[in-house]
């Protein structure tokens, strides 16, 4: 694995998504408030390029947001 450390890959976490209109989209400002598909207890995916990777807890911190991994998924070929 020596050969893979200095490898670096992009990762997201995905906290919910949303569907609108696009008028309402238009009509958006600073302060305007998304609701999402998520709850606040539901786990959080993190991805490497498109692909599901693992999932988690979002954590608050003072100012900084982090992400504790609760489960590495299962990638089947």
């Amino acid at each position: 694995m020596k050969a893979l450390d200095n490898v670096r890959i992009e990762l997201s976490v995905v906290i919910g998504a949303a569907e609108a209109p696009i008028s309402q989209l238009l009509k958006m400002t600073r302060g305007t408030m998304i609701p999402l598909d998520r709850r606040q207890e539901d786990l959080t995916l993190v991805y490497a390029g498109d692909v599901p990777v693992a999932s988690g807890e979002v954590l608050l911190k003072g100012d900084k947001i982090s992400l504790r991994i609760s489960e590495i998924l299962n990638q089947t070929t």
